[in-house]
C-alpha cells in the first residue's frame, strides 16, 4: 500500500485494511488472529507482514465482548518460585500473547482446596480457560467438579480418561535417567525423591522408572538407597544426600527426582569432600537454567518446557472454541542433556 494510503493512526486500521495489503480475506486475517483455523505459514507470515506495515492493533476488548469471553486464562501451579514451574509460565505468557490472552497466575502450595478451587472455575466467568498442575487432587475429587470452563492439566497426572492432559512419560524420563548411570559403570544408583502422594502424581512413577532400569541392568534393588523426601526443594535435596551418606550406604550415583533435589545432593557432597562425578555420579530432571551453571554443571532430563507450555495453550485454546472435542493426552518427548556431573 502507497505510504500516502495508509491510515494515520493503528486505531483507525481495520481488518479489511490488513486483508487488503495482505491479499487475503478479513476472514483469513482473523483465523490468523485467533489461531481457531489452520492457515498456512506462508499465509501467516503475509498477513502478520501487513500487522507490521500498517501498526494494526485489534480491538480485543470488543472481540472478547463479541464472543462473550474474557480474554485471560489462569495458569495454576504448586509454587510459582520453583524455577520449573517460573520457566513454563513463561513460555505459557509468551504464547497466550500471540493469541491476545493476558494471563493470570495462581499458586496452589498443593492444597487440595486450593486446587478444588481451581478445577471449579475459581470466580466463574472470572477466566475464559485454566491450565492446572495439580499435586494433590484424586480423580474422585476431579469428579465432583461443578464447572465447565475448558481445563488442561499439567505435569502431574490425575489417573483416569477423559481429561486432557500435557506432560512427560515419567516412567520412561526416570528409566532414561537410571540407565545413563547404569551405562556408566554405575552400580550402587541411589534415588532421591520418592513420595506417596494421595493423587499418585509423578514421585511413583519415577521411582518405577528407576527400578525398571536397575532390572534391565541386571542390578539389584536395594530400598536403603531410596530416600523420600517431603518436598523437591533444594534444602530436601541437600538433606537426603547427608540422610543416604550417614547411614553408611555410600552410592556411585544419585537419580534425583528433580534438579531442584539434584542441586541440593550437589551441595552435600561437596561439602563432604566427594568429588563428582569420580566418586559419586548426579543427574536430575527438569533441566532448570540454574543447573547449566552449577558446579559441576547438571546433567538432567529435559522436558522441553516450551513444547509443553505451547502444546497445552493450543489445546485449551481449542477447548475453549470447540468444547466438543474428545479429550486429550499428549505425551511430550524428553532428551537427556548430558553434562559434568555425570
Amino acid at each position: 500500500m502507497p505510504k500516502d494510503q495508509r491510515p494515520a493512526t493503528p486505531a483507525a486500521v481495520s481488518v479489511r485494511d490488513v486483508a487488503a495489503l495482505a491479499r487475503v480475506s478479513p476472514t483469513t486475517v482473523s483465523n490468523v488472529l485467533s489461531g481457531n483455523r489452520r492457515v498456512s505459514e506462508e499465509t501467516q507470515d503475509r498477513v502478520r507482514w501487513a500487522i507490521d506495515q500498517l501498526g494494526y492493533r485489534p480491538n480485543l476488548s470488543a472481540r472478547n465482548l463479541r464472543l462473550n469471553r474474557t480474554g485471560l486464562i489462569a495458569v495454576a501451579v504448586p509454587e510459582i518460585d520453583v524455577p520449573y514451574f517460573a520457566e513454563l509460565i513463561r513460555h505459557v505468557v509468551q504464547g497466550a500473547r500471540e493469541h491476545g490472552y493476558t494471563v493470570l497466575v495462581d499458586q496452589t502450595e498443593g492444597r487440595i482446596e486450593a486446587e478444588q478451587f481451581v478445577v471449579d472455575g475459581m470466580n466463574r466467568g472470572m477466566v475464559d480457560g485454566i491450565l492446572l498442575s495439580p499435586l494433590g487432587m484424586t480423580r474422585a475429587e476431579y469428579d465432583q467438579r461443578r464447572d465447565d470452563t475448558p481445563l488442561v492439566l499439567l505435569g502431574e497426572r490425575i489417573v483416569g480418561k477423559g481429561i486432557d492432559h500435557v506432560g512427560i512419560d515419567n516412567v520412561a524420563a526416570a528409566e532414561d535417567a537410571t540407565r545413563h548411570l547404569a551405562d556408566r559403570g554405575r552400580r550402587r544408583i541411589a534415588a532421591i525423591g520418592h513420595q506417596t502422594p494421595r493423587g499418585g502424581g509423578t514421585a511413583p512413577q519415577r521411582t518405577k522408572g528407576y527400578r525398571k532400569a536397575l532390572r534391565s541392568a541386571g542390578l539389584p534393588y536395594d530400598p536403603t538407597l531410596v530416600v523420600p523426601t517431603r518436598n523437591y526443594h533444594r534444602l530436601d535435596g541437600a538433606q537426603a544426600m547427608a540422610d543416604l551418606l550417614d547411614s553408611g550406604a555410600l552410592p556411585d550415583a544419585v537419580f534425583c527426582y528433580t534438579d531442584l533435589l539434584a542441586l541440593g545432593a550437589l551441595h552435600t557432597l561437596h561439602q563432604r569432600g566427594l568429588k563428582v562425578p569420580d566418586e559419586v555420579a548426579v543427574i536430575g530432571i527438569d533441566d532448570i537454567d540454574e543447573g547449566r551453571y552449577s558446579l559441576p554443571t547438571l546433567t538432567t532430563i529435559s522436558p522441553n518446557k516450551p513444547t509443553i507450555a505451547q502444546t497445552a495453550l493450543d489445546l485449551l485454546l481449542t477447548r475453549i472454541t470447540t468444547k466438543e472435542q474428545d479429550p486429550q493426552q499428549v505425551v511430550i518427548p524428553h532428551t537427556l542433556e548430558q553434562r559434568e556431573s555425570t
